[in-house]
């Protein structure tokens, strides 16, 4: 959340949207859906709108039907940027909301997932979410780790990830997109459902 861009084409938001249900985790409340017996598990961090998002939620339900159990947690506890927020709202957010306090919480639920029998967790996020994970990704908690369009991403932040003992990494750049263009996209538009694909595609990989 680092400039106006990580507002623009806000989602629909709907609370009770999805196939999964909302419950306690790891102290957050999450989205959860999937095979509640599965031992391998996706953390899906939202932008900062926050976990009630339609299309992350249909997202994390695709996810989900391969047989992962995916949790989308409220890592802002209800404090999710609106549309309508101020200026100054906008400014302070990050503030509030520090993607290393997103990962210290992450770090509580893959506990409890784990705690109950989930063994294998990978983790995925958008803007913020993006952020959050590339924190996350640095230590042992999980075993795969997607960022999509993040914010305030630097070459360290990168570079830190590139230094580590990893199996296979990549990078890949979708040309003509704009911020949000893989969890805020219209499904009405052609092209940008198939680049919004490509990357579910890559991601599911």
């Amino acid at each position: 959340m680092s400039g106006p861009e990580c507002c623009t084409n806000p989602p629909v938001m709907n609370s009770s949207f999805g196939n999964g249900s909302v419950e306690e985790i790891g102290g957050l409340k999450s989205y959860s859906t999937g095979d509640r017996s599965s031992n391998h598990g996706i953390l899906v961090g939202s932008d900062a709108f926050g976990y009630e998002g339609v299309m992350l939620r249909k997202l994390a339900d695709k996810i989900s039907s391969l047989g992962y159990l995916v949790v989308v947690p409220d890592f802002f506890f209800g404090d999710c940027i609106y549309i309508t927020s101020p200026p100054e709202v906008r400014a302070d957010w990050l503030i509030n909301h520090s993607p290393e306090k997103g990962c210290e919480n992450a770090w509580k639920i893959i506990g409890e997932l784990k705690r109950k029998g989930v063994y294998a967790v990978g983790a995925a996020g958008f803007c913020w979410g993006g952020m959050m994970v590339a924190k996350l990704a640095k230590y042992n908690e999980i075993k795969a780790a997607v960022i999509l369009y993040p914010c305030r991403f630097t070459d360290n932040d990168v570079n830190g990830l590139f230094l580590l003992d990893v199996v296979e990494s990549y990078v890949k750049i979708f040309l003509g997109v704009g911020h949000g263009w893989a969890s805020r996209y219209s499904e009405n538009d052609e092209s940008a459902v198939r680049s919004a694909e490509e990357a579910h595609y890559d991601m599911l990989n």
